[in-house]
């Protein structure tokens, strides 16, 4: 293999690894926010919320008002969620298989026990 040919693998190389790591940090940024937004009950959402609207020292219609607009938004973003759930386990799916390519047979099985583990942690559902 010439030289330049050898340079331009490597820089293939390089490229894919890049690639793999930029995806493999968005998937962590990602379940790590699912995991620190799910760490906020309801509750504490909706108490920050009531806390914020006495502080704007309301109308009862004004609350009235204001309550129904984010109930009305907070159904809507449950919708979606529920929406873009599929879509998330197919690239999970999709990862997985192309891991399992990649990992030993051993290798794919620590790293099943790793993730579950991890999932275990934070109180992961999936």
């Amino acid at each position: 293999m010439d030289r330049a040919s050898k340079s331009k693998w490597q820089l293939r190389a390089a490229a894919t690894i890049i690639f793999l790591l930029g995806f493999a940090a968005g998937a962590l940024a990602f379940n790590a926010y699912r995991a620190w937004s799910r760490g906020h009950t309801e509750q504490t959402r909706r108490g920050g919320f009531d806390e914020m609207i006495e502080g704007l020292q309301l109308t009862a219609d004004q609350k009235t008002q204001v309550h129904q607009i984010l109930d009305q938004a907070r159904e809507q973003l449950q919708v979606l969620k529920k929406e873009g759930e599929p879509r998330v386990n197919e690239i999970r799916q999709r990862t997985d298989e192309r891991l399992q390519k990649v990992l030993t047979p051993d290798q794919w099985k620590q790293f099943q026990q790793q993730r579950e583990e991890q999932r275990s942690r934070r109180g992961g559902r999936r």
